[in-house]
């Protein structure tokens, strides 16, 4: 290698001594634009090569203040990603608050957030927004609160379907299981050290707190179903990197919350009426005020021996929400989910292959199915879903 560079600087030399006696500026100045372009190009390749955690760090530092703003209704991998982007954040001398819409009922969410103490702040209008600096975390498009559309979020990490996108800086990485998978890989490449509960931080190193390390890996752990649904290396990866870090007393309280008696009872009812058709089940469960209690209800249907795919809806007040789950090849829960409403006006419904979920206001039902209110059931709805299901739509 040294041999081809001397030869290469030779004829360099010699080139430059053949054209130099005509013209010496011009040689100087082609050399002088060589190595400009040679360090430009250098400069675009390491800022390419650049880990994307040391990316969003340096947006983030070019903002006084700004919001991290999760989902609606946020699940622990989003309080998780929350606070661990606000800690980065706050490295950087940036004022961080932490909002969400909707409400956090789930006794898993409320237990996430009250063992870990989190400040969290709920919006309902555009104008609670703390920032006009929006930080998008576990999801890619605003939503849940008036205005919500209005939104142009600065930066995006999310592990969902969508076309959001954020003004400086978007990380999507839909074949990953938990967005804390991606938050986690961050503080890793900017070697980051995690600190147990009882660890005395080193001085003057880059940390992970213990709470941070504990959330991120809960997080991972509640998206993946204890890492085994919907997960890819990358899970096992940060799950490794975090674990020095993480308090398995506050872990187990977080995952051995109490649960109320109504949802016993919408999973028991679930279990009960559900209809079955084939290896798929659906079961309307009613009017309930719970509406976390919906997925759980489909995490346990899914235990039924010769069932591959399970949908359960409820009603809450105007809505109905909707939860599948699905371990069969042939049915992609989240679209099928989507098919399954796509012809009422003003429903949602989405996911991935194994998980999805959805809300349909009950007028927009009605409006659809060409019914009076009085004279409108479910019973559309539910032959609905299985023709989704079957693929028949």
């Amino acid at each position: 290698m040294q041999f081809r560079g001397d030869q290469s600087a030779q004829r360099l030399f010699r080139t430059a001594q053949l054209y130099g006696s005509d013209d010496p500026l011009l040689v100087v100045g082609g050399i002088v634009g060589v190595a400009v372009l040679a360090v430009s190009l250098w400069l675009v390749v390491r800022w390419i090569r650049r880990p994307k955690g040391a990316r969003l760090k340096r947006a983030l530092a070019k903002r006084d203040e700004l919001v991290v703003l999760m989902h609606p209704n946020p699940d622990p991998d989003a309080m998780a990603c929350g606070i661990a982007i606000a800690y980065l954040a706050e490295t950087v001398g940036t004022e961080v608050t932490l909002q969400y819409a909707g409400q956090i009922r789930h006794q898993e969410n409320r237990a996430f957030r009250t063992i870990l103490d989190l400040e969290l702040e709920r919006v309902e209008h555009v104008t609670d927004l703390a920032a006009s600096t929006i930080v998008l975390v576990d999801h890619n498009t605003p939503r849940g609160f008036d205005g919500s559309e209005r939104i142009e979020p600065y930066a995006v990490i999310d592990h969902h379907p969508g076309n959001g996108t954020g003004e400086v800086f978007t990380d999507k990485r839909t074949n990953y299981g938990a967005c804390s998978t991606i938050v986690a890989e961050y503080f890793d490449d900017l070697g980051a050290t995690p600190v147990g509960p009882d660890e005395v931080p080193p001085e003057d190193d880059f940390v992970l707190p213990s709470d941070i390390a504990t959330g991120l890996l809960y997080g991972i752990q509640s998206d993946t179903k204890h890492l085994t649904n919907g997960c890819c290396a990358a899970e096992f990866e940060a799950s490794a990197y975090l674990y020095r870090g993480v308090d398995e007393h506050r872990l187990d309280r977080i995952a051995n919350p109490q649960v109320s008696a109504e949802v016993l009872e919408i999973k028991s009812r679930a279990i009960t009426e559900r209809e079955v058709r084939g290896s798929f089940a659906v079961c309307n469960v009613g009017a309930l005020s719970n509406a976390d209690a919906i997925p759980q209800a489909a995490d346990e249907l899914m235990h039924l021996e010769g069932v591959t795919a399970v949908v359960v809806y409820g009603r809450r007040e105007d809505t109905l929400y909707i939860s599948g789950r699905s371990r069969d090849d042939r049915v992609h829960m989240g679209k099928a989910l989507q098919m399954a409403v796509t012809d009422i006006p003003g429903a949602d419904a989405g996911g991935h292959a194994r998980m999805g979920g959805g809300q349909v206001p009950v007028e927009s039902a009605v409006v659809a199915g060409g019914m009076e209110g009085g004279l409108w059931s479910e019973r559309e709805f539910t032959n609905g879903i299985f023709d989704a299901l079957n693929g028949n739509v």
